[in-house]
């Protein structure tokens, strides 16, 4: 099977979740045995020389990109407020990445495009105009979900100006909504919100996926002691932003009251300066970490404080494969089989998170089982193999229902005639 994967944003370095899921999913599908393409863009934002990539990034057949400037801008921004669109969207659209997706459908055949996120789907009318493949849209999450999360939780005026995205970008989704052949959705919870938003068609979920082997737990961390509490993200995210800053000011002050030798340690992309420079008692900031699965390794509980957004976390996965034992919010564990107290461990408000860190801290032993419940979740229900297989007999079914339309029609038309 031939699959063109286009993309948002290149898929390397894999320290965010988007560039795992893209990366992971394709590794998949090439062991399964399909040929995959990727087109992309390579944003001002999240950009990457492809000089770089390492030897074993192999498993496309060949690798297209076209630099795009979506930079966010406050000019842009009130611009934007006056045309009426999404602001979101808006930054994917680029004229020479049309021609250059154009040029690719012109000279090769595929099966299948399947897009990543819903920002993609204004290129679908330039896709049906030169391809005959099924056109699949991975959805990592509902978009304007996390939007009208996130702007119930931010002061006026940025809250107006967000709810007033998150109804565009509501907008732009819902009129894009049936243009795909087939919806790839991360999690039960988002397609059941798709069905009731309207979307008609055919579907599939595929929630994320891992190679196990690439994930070597470190039992050596929950011999420390104090044990040490960590959190990793892209805090260009703004739930991401939004959690951590809530830990910050709410929870860590309490452990620390509690376990006064406790450490904290903060890693991720796109750091804002102020947590950059952040001097606060028991905290250890990184900022952007060499390896993302190290990090994780070197210390034995991981906290995911999430309010808002929607989707699957691979962090949390990440987390789970390494065997750490896992603090977060029921929203920070959707599409995730797990039970709290038995393979993590859920809380809600600061009292909560306080509480679970405290037994953790106090029970290194009850911590490293939690984690090793926690990573035989994700070898029996994660396996990036078995979500790859899953996907592949979908698009096998969708093109087999497209194929035995086109017979039904040129038979009628040959009957009539």
């Amino acid at each position: 099977m031939k699959i063109l994967q286009v993309c948002k944003k290149f898929p390397f370095p894999l320290k965010d979740g988007e560039s795992i899921v893209v990366t992971h999913l394709a590794r998949a599908m090439h062991a399964l045995g399909c040929e995959v393409t990727l087109l992309t863009m390579n944003t001002t934002k999240h950009y990457f020389p492809l000089a770089e990539l390492p030897d074993d990034f192999n498993h496309y057949k060949a690798i297209h990109a076209v630099t795009v400037d979506n930079r966010i801008t406050w000019w842009g921004a009130i611009h934007n407020l006056f045309e009426g669109s999404s602001y979101h969207a808006v930054r994917f659209q680029s004229e020479a990445f049309r021609q250059k997706l154009i040029g690719l459908l012109q000279r090769e055949q595929f099966d299948v495009v399947q897009l990543e996120t819903p920002f993609l789907a204004p290129y679908i009318a330039h896709i049906r105009r030169h391809s005959d493949a099924i056109i699949a849209m991975r959805a990592h999450n509902v978009e304007h979900e996390i939007w009208e999360r996130y702007a119930d939780n931010q002061p006026w005026p940025l809250s107006s100006y967000l709810r007033l995205q998150a109804t565009r970008l509501r907008d732009f989704e819902l009129r894009h909504l049936n243009d795909y052949d087939l919806l790839i959705s991360i999690t039960a919870r988002d397609l059941a919100q798709f069905r009731r938003l309207g979307y008609r068609g055919r579907a599939v979920v595929a929630p994320v996926g891992l190679d196990i082997r690439d994930y070597h737990p470190d039992i050596c961390s929950f011999r420390k002691k104090p044990l040490s509490v960590q959190f990793i993200g892209s805090l260009d995210w703004l739930p991401n932003r939004e959690g951590l800053d809530w830990f910050l000011a709410y929870v860590w002050p309490l452990v620390m009251q509690r376990h006064p030798q406790a450490r904290f340690h903060i890693a991720g992309r796109n750091m804002p300066r102020r947590i950059r420079m952040l001097h606060q008692e028991g905290v250890v900031v990184h900022g952007e970490v060499p390896s993302a699965t190290d990090f994780i390794n070197a210390h034995s509980i991981m906290v995911v404080p999430l309010f808002s957004g929607s989707g699957m976390r691979v962090k949390i996965l990440e987390g789970m494969a390494l065997g750490k034992a896992i603090v977060t919010t029921s929203l920070g564990l959707e599409g995730i089989d797990a039970r709290s107290g038995r393979e993590v461990r859920i809380a809600e408000t600061a009292a909560e998170f306080v509480e679970a860190l405290d037994q953790l801290l106090l029970n290194p032993r009850a911590a490293l089982a939690l984690g090793e419940a926690a990573r035989r979740v994700v070898e029996q229900y994660f396996d990036n193999l078995h979500v790859g297989g899953t996907l592949l007999e979908a698009f096998n079914r969708c093109i087999g229902h497209q194929v035995q339309f086109a017979q039904v029609y040129a038979q009628s038309h040959k009957e009539e005639s």
